[in-house]
């Protein structure tokens, strides 16, 4: 019992560093692609407060966007992997 305790405990520490990570890294990627959109757009460069305002709109559309959530999956995946290998484990 003591192991398996240990293995959640780290596990959950593990899934939540991974989950982060790639929560920065994901909106870091969305960040960079709402500057390119708007530098393809404005040649000139445009106005630094508009720009500023198109990349925050952007960045409120991530928000509620699917990839975002699906970025949650971290946790339920290797959660299923390992329940269902005890399962097979102990009962087969």
């Amino acid at each position: 019992m003591i192991a398996f305790l240990r293995l959640a405990v780290f596990g959950f520490i593990a899934m939540s560093v991974m989950y982060v990570a790639l929560s920065i890294y994901s909106r870091s990627v969305r960040r960079e692609e709402l500057e390119k959109e708007w530098d393809a757009d404005h040649p000139d460069g445009g106005d630094a407060e508009a720009r500023d305002a198109h990349i925050e709109a952007g960045m409120q559309a991530y928000q509620g966007s699917l990839r975002r959530k699906l970025i949650w999956l971290v946790y339920v995946i290797p959660t299923i992997v390992v329940l269902v290998l005890l399962y097979l484990t102990n009962y087969y």
